[in-house]
């Protein structure tokens, strides 16, 4: 864009930009003074009391958010990075003519300054730099966004560092984050678990019913994916003799995007030797329950609404087949045929994608008539067999998967499994895995014969579980999926 076709905001700010090059001042300096940072001083002289000098000089440095100038005094605001404020103050007899008029002049509201002077209270009380000279660190060429145009939610996601400067809930959901992850790596840790990397470049896509991305590798001339999953990758560990494994990474998906689905999202698989479904059940609650008493403090935790949900205590379980059974007021099962299945999408207004298999529908007619149900934590236990092509068939009831869903506030948060470990009756489902995707399902899995060949070395007992890091967040936060990632995917403008 040329100058003259800036806004005057942005036109007057390079302007300033330019004087000060040609006074000989660097708006952008390598370097500036900081000998405290605004959070270390407002700890240190929280005991000042009003209208008093400390005798301290420091420097600090922050973006100037408020800026009010008078004739013979001039105050503003710092923030810096945590949030956290401090005022600054120029005065004509401190300073001189010349200084304080370059601050009224030369300074804008976003501009990184880095200011010295000593620290005192002002007869308000409140602690302040009483400047004695000041450097610019940073001149900003935008303005920030104020009260009367404040950002939306659209431009919050595509400018997360505007959002971060001025939003408070920006930045602590960005330190939510660590905090849980930090939990769930302690508790991970405490019970035996080794974290480990697996390739998210992949020769062939599996370990989830879900359509990859696809890239080409100049350097081996072939077409790699990026990963959905890292289960099958986990699971050769376990093969291997890890017995205790989990990785937190990122997950690809070349699918829809909304306010639970995201193309890339982090993840959290678990594997654990010699236990099942509901071994993975209880840890998972234990990950949960932990990550919020890490963040709250109690199991009790405050979204972003001002709602409290109580993730507490034991969580309810829900047997999938019968709570379609309940809604519909009519008996449905493993064996009940696809025909039939069909009539009551037809019913209950369900339109039934001709792709999908017997256990598919049923999951759709589950979600259409139950979903919005589940706002406590809930596991949904025993999903179809068909659907769940790694997972082990239920001990007692033919038809169904160890395999449950835990859901809270009508999201899914978690899935977990006794996972399938017989090599041959693995073979066979992938076979049939690679026979839906002949006939055009984007999402089926793939024959991998070397995981295959790793699960004929003999796998132990194994339970599994994968959870959404973003979703979690969404759970602890009451927030959009696209809130709880820093740089989530977003068209470009």
């Amino acid at each position: 864009m040329a100058e003259n076709d800036l806004p005057e905001q942005l036109r007057i700010r390079r302007e300033k930009r330019d004087s000060l090059l040609a006074n000989g001042q660097s708006p952008y300096p390598v370097r500036v003074p900081r000998t405290a940072t605004l959070k270390e001083i407002r700890e240190r002289f929280k005991d000042l009391v009003t209208d008093s000098a400390s005798g301290v000089t420091e420097s600090v440095a922050g973006r100037v958010i408020f800026k009010r100038d008078t004739g013979k005094l001039c105050f503003a605001m710092l923030r810096e990075g945590d949030g956290t404020e401090l005022q600054v103050m120029l005065s004509f007899d401190k300073v001189g003519e010349a200084v304080l008029e370059a601050w009224k002049s030369d300074i804008d509201i976003g501009d990184i300054v880095s200011v010295t002077g000593e620290v005192i209270t002002s007869k308000r009380g409140e602690l302040s730099i009483f400047t004695e000279s000041y450097q610019i660190a940073a001149k900003a060429l935008r303005p920030l966004p104020n009260e009367h145009n404040p950002l939306n939610e659209e431009t919050r996601v595509r400018q997360r560092y505007v959002d971060l400067v001025v939003r408070p809930e920006a930045r602590e959901i960005a330190r939510v984050r660590p905090a849980v992850m930090k939990s769930l790596r302690s508790t991970l840790d405490s019970a035996g678990f080794l974290e480990v990397e697996t390739p998210m470049l992949q020769v062939m896509h599996g370990g989830a019913a879900a359509r990859p991305f696809k890239t080409l590798s100049n350097a081996y001339d072939m077409e790699l994916f990026l990963r959905i999953a890292p289960e099958l990758f986990l699971k050769r560990c376990v093969v291997g003799g890890i017995e205790k494994v989990f990785e937190i990474n990122r997950n690809f998906r070349n699918e829809g995007a909304d306010s639970s689905h995201s193309p890339e999202f982090a993840m959290l698989e678990m594997y654990w030797a010699y236990a099942d479904w509901r071994d993975m059940k209880d840890l998972t609650r234990e990950l949960i329950q932990n990550s919020a008493m890490a963040i709250f403090g109690s199991h009790k935790v405050n979204h972003q609404d001002g709602t409290t949900h109580d993730l507490g205590g034991n969580w309810e379980e829900v047997d999938f087949y019968q709570a379609i059974s309940d809604e519909l007021g009519k008996s449905v099962s493993p064996e009940t045929k696809y025909e039939d299945l069909k009539k009551i999408a037809h019913e209950i207004g369900l339109k039934v994608d001709p792709k999908w298999i017997t256990g598919k529908l049923a999951e759709e007619i589950f979600e259409a008539l139950y979903k919005e149900k589940l706002k406590k934590p809930t596991f949904v236990m025993g999903y179809p067999v068909d659907t769940s092509p790694l997972v082990r068939e239920h001990r007692e009831v033919k038809g169904i998967a160890e395999k449950w869903d835990l859901y809270v506030d009508g999201f899914e948060l978690a899935t977990g499994y006794s996972e399938l470990i017989d090599p041959v009756i693995q073979r066979e489902r992938l076979v049939e895995q690679a026979k839906l995707g002949a006939k055009g399902d984007l999402e089926a899995m793939q024959v991998d014969e070397d995981f295959l060949r790793a699960m004929e070395h003999g796998m132990p007992p194994t339970g599994g579980v994968g959870m959404g890091i973003d979703r979690l967040l969404m759970a602890l936060t009451g927030l959009g999926i696209r809130e709880t990632i820093l740089f989530p995917l977003v068209k470009p403008e």
